[in-house]
């Protein structure tokens, strides 16, 4: 007898081939779709980082378009003026028209052009501006002095924005004291500063490690400093500054903490007559850090220091408020400086 064989008709083989199709499709399907996610997320990763070239130039745009409004505003003699309450200190805070559309420009064209990036501002606004973008323009002393594809995760930025530094004195008509200023922290270290002067047009920029279009003076002197110091409350810290260095110690009241940093640096002769020249600035009392941050950044690009009154390095993450008061300087002894202040507590005066 012979051997009884298994015959499959044509819709079994069908069939059996449709199953078979399906069970490679569905294994292959899982596959495509593990390596379809890991491709997301390593494309997600590259969004995520920025590089600070172009956030340096972006930066620079933001201060000028900002300044641009501070000025219009002033001219216009549209300042609405109205308080946000008082300092620490008593004095009163002002905010202006200024204040509030400098803030729009500068505040938009960064969010929109780095989404990802952390951006605190002084100022609070509702109003978002789609269309404020970025020219895509790296000024030429930029592109001459800073490489690109210095990449960073967008996770480790925070932005410091002040719209409007010195708003008291831009008030009072005092235009000199005013600033814009951004600066970029990276895991909290400041790293890009930019000081942008409204009514003269000058602006001050420094990236960390890779350049600036500032300069220290020919010289500084200490014994005793010409010392630069806030307008609105000088009278404590003049009586901390003379126990300090002695009664021959210059000090000089201005308005702006972006002013107070330039007036440690060499300016251009345009700006020589008009911007006040000091050997140190010091602040003794609480202060933001949108007040600051960008000083900071121009300050160690250049060799220079900001701490605290006890000599450490203030944090550009986190909270808006620095707490330790600062001592900035650039060509001298910092460490020696700081030793001949008295001791003080911030949080007690």
């Amino acid at each position: 007898m012979a051997p009884m064989g298994i015959r499959l008709s044509p819709l079994g083989v069908a069939v059996f081939c449709l199953l078979g199709v399906g069970v490679i499709y569905h294994l292959y399907a899982g596959v495509i779709s593990s390596r379809l996610a890991a491709f997301r997320a390593d494309s997600s990763q590259l969004k995520r980082t920025v590089d600070l070239r172009d956030l340096l130039a972006v930066s620079v745009e933001a201060a000028v378009l900002g300044g641009r409004e501070v000025k219009t505003v002033r001219s216009e003699n549209s300042l609405q003026e109205k308080s946000k309450g008082k300092t620490r200190e008593g004095a009163s805070e002002p905010l202006t028209m200024g204040d509030l559309q400098s803030h729009r420009k500068m505040y938009n064209l960064m969010k929109n052009t780095f989404p990802e990036v952390t951006v605190n501002s002084e100022e609070h606004d509702n109003m978002v501006d789609k269309s404020a973008a970025w020219s895509r323009d790296i000024p030429a002393d930029i592109l001459d002095k800073i490489e690109g594809g210095k990449d960073v995760p967008a996770e480790s930025i925070t932005v410091w924005i002040d719209p409007l530094d010195a708003t008291q004195e831009y008030t009072e008509n005092l235009v000199k004291y005013v600033t814009t200023m951004v600066c970029v922290a990276v895991d909290g270290k400041p790293i890009i500063g930019v000081i942008h002067l409204p009514f003269t047009g000058f602006t001050a920029w420094a990236f960390v490690g890779q350049g600036s279009n500032m300069h220290r003076r020919a010289s500084y002197n200490v014994s005793p400093p010409k010392v630069i110091v806030s307008r609105s409350h000088s009278g404590k810290v003049k009586n901390f500054l003379l126990d300090a260095f002695g009664n021959s110690t210059t000090i000089i009241e201005a308005g702006g903490a972006g002013y107070k940093v330039l007036a440690l640096l060499e300016m251009p002769s345009s700006e020589t007559g008009s911007i006040d020249q000091a050997d140190a600035y010091v602040h003794i009392t609480f202060i933001k850090k949108w007040d600051i941050c960008a000083g900071a950044a121009l300050l160690n690009a250049l060799g220079g220091h900001m701490t605290t009154l006890k000599g450490e390095d203030i944090d550009y993450s986190g909270t808006p408020v620095n707490k330790g008061g600062l001592v900035a300087t650039v060509g001298v002894d910092h460490k020696a400086l700081l030793e001949r202040l008295p001791n003080w507590d911030p949080d007690k005066h």
